[in-house]
């Protein structure tokens, strides 16, 4: 049922995105007088799902879910449609228009894309507001407990104040942070300390696996009890669900990491447990392994109950709809300035970014198990801006090309010849497909992996 959720949303979603992609095509070529042959959902290769012809124009749904297009008459595009070209030039079709209409036709899609993230952003913000933990309320520091962080040099107690520069303002943006950066700053004891970040920083991130791959630190939380295991000596002990343990051997401690550190020095001997329990504190006498543990597995509470009990302050935004615009715009900047920093990493085989990128499994799993409308709209925008930005690059079959093109004759006064359309076209074709079984053969890795 989860795998049915997270497909129906991503579904939906591309569904959403190419739609209005296309009609950002569309709606132009129209406004020009360019007949339109076909719009489509999906691609249509031998057969259509769907198709109903209205008008001038065919509308359809392919079967094959890799995108949508518009098919303009007159344009060299990825049905490549040679025939066509060979007659005389129509005074509907593209290539007969001036070249200012031509590049608004082909900008109109990415402007879309753009648009609808900005838009989605704000409505965001006006409906939700935001919620996050900030940076600067983890006064004791992160829990570090990961080989990877270690390495980095990141203690646990280590506020870490910013990365490139740039203040962390929210803790939840740390780890995105790390995979856009280059040097982080951190503060130890009332010191700065700067340090750098390897090379390779994403491929370590990436080569670790397992749940909590995308995290780097966390919050120190307090030592919750959960339950024994099984084996545990100690499960009879009359420790319960949700004992606090404040101190070990009457020693006080705050978080779970300085319980463990204790537990760390006192292996094999029996020692003094004080749990509160209902604001009461109460005394149980534990046997502590060879490895250092009680044999409990502790309770890792969520953020906002660790507000109530006085460990966090969260930050809870709400905006009007006229504080919401320019929020949401910063949020759609945040988001593209960070997607391009990434892109950057990925073209860098140093940093072994590439293992990183996914193709429709990734894109899918992003999507939560449940059905929440609030992180639909998150990742659709995010989508959103992401396709607006992938279609400007300047690849041959892309809308950046198309742009290109289309720049160089109207700064230069020379249009490229049909011929060199064609096989620029197939060349970008060429280069998508590449992409698109790299980035999927890494999602299928992944799953044997």
């Amino acid at each position: 049922m989860e795998i049915a959720i997270k497909i129906a949303q991503f579904i939906l979603s591309l569904s959403l995105l190419i739609v209005l992609h296309e009609l950002g095509h569309f709606i132009p070529a129209k406004l020009f007088k360019t007949k339109v042959e076909k719009f489509y959902l999906f691609f249509d290769y031998k057969f259509s799902l769907f198709k109903k012809k209205i008008g001038e124009t065919v509308y359809g749904i392919g079967w094959i879910p890799l995108g949508g297009y518009v098919k303009i008459a007159g344009m060299i595009d990825e049905s490549m449609d040679k025939e066509q070209l060979k007659q005389e030039p129509k005074p509907w079709e593209f290539r007969t228009k001036p070249a200012w209409q031509r590049l608004i036709i082909m900008l109109g899609g990415v402007f879309v894309n753009f648009v609808l993230g900005i838009f989605i952003y704000i409505m965001l913000m006006y409906s939700y507001g935001d919620s996050y933990l900030p940076n600067q309320n983890v006064k004791d520091g992160v829990f570090v407990q990961d080989s990877l962080a270690m390495s980095l040099g990141i203690q646990t107690g280590d506020k870490i104040i910013s990365v490139d520069g740039e203040e962390i303002k929210k803790f939840s943006e740390i780890t995105i942070a790390f995979i856009n950066g280059n040097e982080f700053t951190i503060e130890r004891d009332g010191e700065l300390i700067h340090k750098e970040l390897p090379v390779d920083f994403i491929a370590q991130l990436m080569d670790r696996g397992g749940k909590n791959a995308g995290l780097i630190v966390s919050p120190r939380y307090p030592f919750f009890a959960a339950e024994f295991h099984e084996e545990s000596v100690n499960k009879n002990s009359g420790i319960q669900k949700r004992d606090l343990i404040v101190a070990i051997d009457s020693v006080p401690i705050t978080y779970f990491d300085e319980g463990s550190k204790i537990l760390a020095s006192k292996k094999n001997q029996e020692i003094l447990v004080t749990v509160k329990r209902d604001n009461q504190l109460i005394d149980f006498n534990l046997q502590v392994d060879e490895n250092g543990k009680l044999g409990l597995y502790p309770a890792f509470l969520g953020l906002d109950e660790l507000e109530k009990l006085g460990y966090y302050q969260l930050a809870d935004i709400k905006y009007s709809f006229s504080e919401a615009i320019p929020a949401g715009f910063n949020k759609a900047y945040e988001t593209l300035t960070g997607y391009i920093k990434q892109i950057k990493k990925i073209v860098n085989p140093e940093t072994g970014a590439y293992k990183g990128l996914g193709g429709f499994i990734s894109i899918g799993n992003i999507f939560p198990s449940t059905w929440n409308w609030e992180a639909f709209w998150n990742i659709t925008a995010f989508l959103s801006i992401m396709l607006g930005f992938m279609n400007l690059l300047p690849i041959p079959a892309l809308d950046g090309g198309h742009v290109m093109f289309t720049l160089w004759e109207m700064i230069t006064g020379r249009k490229p010849s049909d011929k060199f359309l064609e096989y620029a076209q197939i060349t970008g074709f060429i280069i998508l497909v590449a992409l698109l079984l790299f980035a999927n053969g890494n999602d299928i890795f992944r799953l044997f992996q």
